[in-house]
């Protein structure tokens, strides 16, 4: 067995396993994850430090743009975990809802507490004038997290919950909801 299946599999087992087991792993999940929020903002601001690179735009016009856009992100991104706890999940994956999210910002993307973090990423990257955070660090974050999600999460959601994980995921955008007519 590769590794990608082994880990695919222990998500699997995990996910499905001891309650006790998933929510001692919830908060070391999210520390994780959260860690690297803000480890990929610090590689940004170092970067743009140690390179030299120039601060775009003036401050506050910078300010007035950013934090609606970091708002929205913040926004969608609670939206999303709160629908996650109405059916006693997490939006760490070692404690996931029992049962499929269709519902809420799941409703028009798979992904939206990531689609959160990307956009607050952005905003972030627009609020602080760092050019290596708009245009490299979080890219590559969405990058890292869209191959993640394509060769960890959504096998181990077609492995756990079948046809219907693969009918929403047909019919249901990763991260950008569709415009409708």
């Amino acid at each position: 067995m590769k590794i990608r299946e082994k880990v695919i599999d222990i998500l699997c087992k995990t996910a499905t396993g001891d309650r006790k087991v998933r929510n001692f792993l919830t908060p070391v999940g999210l520390i994780i994850f959260l860690g690297f929020i803000v480890l990929i903002i610090f590689l940004a601001l170092t970067a743009d430090r140690l390179l030299g690179l120039p601060r775009f735009w003036f401050q506050s016009w910078c300010r007035i743009i950013s934090v609606p856009i970091i708002i929205m992100g913040l926004f969608m991104a609670l939206w999303s975990i709160l629908y996650f706890f109405r059916v006693k999940g997490t939006p760490v994956p070692f404690n996931p809802p029992p049962r499929l999210v269709m519902t809420g910002p799941y409703a028009y993307v798979r992904n939206p507490m990531l689609t959160g973090v990307f956009t607050m990423l952005f905003g972030l990257g627009v609020y602080s004038r760092s050019l290596s955070l708009l245009f490299v660090f979080t890219p590559l974050f969405i990058i890292f997290n869209y191959l993640e999600l394509k060769m960890i999460e959504e096998p181990e959601l077609q492995k756990r919950l079948g046809k219907a994980y693969m009918e929403y995921k047909s019919r249901t955008p990763m991260f950008i909801p569709h415009i409708k007519k």
